[in-house]
């Protein structure tokens, strides 16, 4: 089985990974991805010290425009970020995960066409709001469900702990 786990960083790396672990199986493959809204224009508006690589020098001075590898480039780093706890927890797991990076406006499609271009059998990815509230069918994990022919797990986020009662305090 090919699991696509599609994060934006909210998804409680442990529980995905044993899920993903039971769902793969031993011989399955994991893709983790993030898409990233990067587009030329939000490129082009940023000023020489808004945002550089992190693997530039400091003293080195930024390109006088903004080119398809440097969108790549930041989509790639940013992705990066997003799916490493995920990815972590998996290699701790003895699993190698795959990763993808995209760029969209529209995650949801995003995430929809990468499942049906790597051909996963299911897609599995977080959701922050409550599944029952009216404001949920908006979300992009919905969208994803809506629009899919794949199956989708939905993973809740992690329960905020509760408050103490103003009696105690």
């Amino acid at each position: 089985m090919h699991v696509l786990v599609a994060t934006a960083g909210v998804l409680p790396p442990e529980p995905v990974a044993r899920l993903t672990e039971v769902l793969a199986g031993p011989e399955g493959r994991v893709t983790v991805m993030n898409v990233t809204q990067a587009p030329c224009e939000f490129m082009g508006e940023l000023g020489p010290d808004d945002w550089r690589p992190f693997d530039s020098d400091e003293g080195e001075p930024p390109p006088p425009s903004r080119t398809l590898s440097e969108i790549d480039r930041y989509v790639e780093e940013r992705g990066s970020k997003m799916v490493a706890p995920v990815v972590a927890a998996l290699e701790n797991r003895r699993m190698e995960p795959a990763t993808v990076f995209v760029e969209g406006d529209d995650a949801a499609e995003a995430i929809v066409a990468a499942a049906d271009r790597l051909e996963a059998d299911i897609i599995m990815l977080g959701t922050t709001r409550r599944l029952f509230e009216e404001s949920t069918w908006t979300s992009i994990s919905m969208k994803v469900a809506a629009a899919s022919r794949r199956p989708v797990l939905l993973i809740p986020a992690p329960a905020k702990p509760a408050a103490p009662d103003a009696e105690e305090n």
